[in-house]
């Protein structure tokens, strides 16, 4: 492999010294760009775009031509191994993803089959042999899935949810078929995860989306017990480096004393937490990643600037720090902010690394 011209993305993340503070954006390959959309468009649809590794490729790709990003992040989807168990995977225009069955009970968990990552989810390997060949060392590669407990939520419901009455429902009901699903789930999620690895990912988040809707007994027990095995489970280097583990559990700050000692090498914060007072909570056990409110993104470059500025000072001076959004940029946002705010976490945090 072609050695890398900028790893301070993967120096921060194992709380060593960088020149600047890195900046990556969660969904940074999406809908507010236009380049994004004619892909999306000449695809057909979301999951044909997914399932190209020549277009994955290049969506991944198009917003580092545009901004200084210290990472790229394979360009897929948190439900592809839902999909990959014969679920069904679909999305509707307007209402997100649905899928055509649903788990519900002690039979369909066990009917449930491990995808085979040399079939089933090849076009995600071959999107990630094919990413890393066309960055050509610039910046690592991030690969990712869905936490266990995010996944079940999906799956149970059969689409998003404001309530999770059914996934609650077995939860409390008939916890043992609730731990059966997200056990088999811990495995593949731990086998797709390694091959990502395998293929070239320099560095793996787990997206724990629905986490924060559990109560702290049931997020040890439904969600972070099984992000603790993946963890355990994940080849911890490649290529003669750490692979760099972050998890990102939305609405997780109650717990990231927790979270720090799961093994992960990196805390994902949202924008409800300080970042100033998460580093004075776990100190540097682990570095941490956030956590600007990405409706920020749709002020003037002036008030994004001073957010940023005010982020940075919360953390303080420093390694441990990846700069990125408290969840992913929505789709309305105009391109040229994104520029404001990956140029001033450059220009102002190198103050902050002296």
């Amino acid at each position: 492999m072609v050695p890398l011209k900028n790893d301070r993305f993967l120096r921060a993340l194992m709380g060593e010294s960088v020149d600047v503070t890195p900046v990556w954006m969660m969904r940074q390959a999406g809908r507010y760009l236009p380049e994004y959309r004619a892909t999306r468009e000449k695809a057909g649809d979301f999951m044909s775009l997914c399932q190209s590794p020549e277009l994955a490729c290049e969506v991944t790709l198009q917003p580092l031509r545009r901004y200084a990003f210290d990472a790229a992040i394979l360009f897929s989807d948190i439900l592809t191994i839902p999909d990959a168990m014969g679920l069904g995977l679909y999305f509707s225009t307007g209402e997100g993803p649905r899928f055509r069955k649903t788990v519900r009970n002690q039979q369909d968990v066990a009917a449930l089959p491990i995808p085979d990552m040399g079939s089933d989810l090849k076009y995600v390997t071959d999107a990630v042999s094919l990413i890393r060949r066309e960055l050509n060392g610039s910046v690592p590669l991030i690969g990712f899935s869905g936490s266990p407990w995010t996944l079940a939520t999906y799956m149970i419901e059969g689409s998003g949810s404001k309530d999770f009455r059914h996934a609650k429902a077995l939860m409390y009901n008939q916890p043992e078929v609730m731990h059966a699903l997200l056990d088999k789930l811990a495995s593949a999620v731990t086998v797709y995860l390694n091959a990502q690895i395998e293929a070239g990912a320099q560095a793996v988040q787990i997206f724990d989306t629905w986490g924060g809707i559990l109560t702290t007994p049931a997020y040890e027990a439904f969600s972070l017990s099984y992000m603790r095995k993946i963890i355990s489970g994940l080849h911890k280097e490649s290529e003669g480096r750490p692979v760099p583990v972050i998890v990102f559990t939305k609405n997780g700050g109650l717990w990231l004393e927790s979270i720090a000692a799961s093994g992960a090498n990196c805390v994902g914060l949202d924008w409800t937490i300080e970042i100033g007072q998460a580093r004075a909570r776990i100190g540097d056990k682990v570095s941490l990643q956030g956590n600007m409110d990405p409706a920020i993104l749709y002020s003037s470059p002036a008030s994004i600037r001073a957010e940023v500025a005010r982020i940075l000072e919360s953390f303080g001076s420093g390694n441990g720090h990846v700069f990125n959004l408290g969840h992913g940029i929505t789709p309305h946002v105009d391109p040229d902010n994104v520029s404001a705010f990956v140029d001033a976490v450059h220009e102002l945090s190198a103050s902050y690394h002296r």
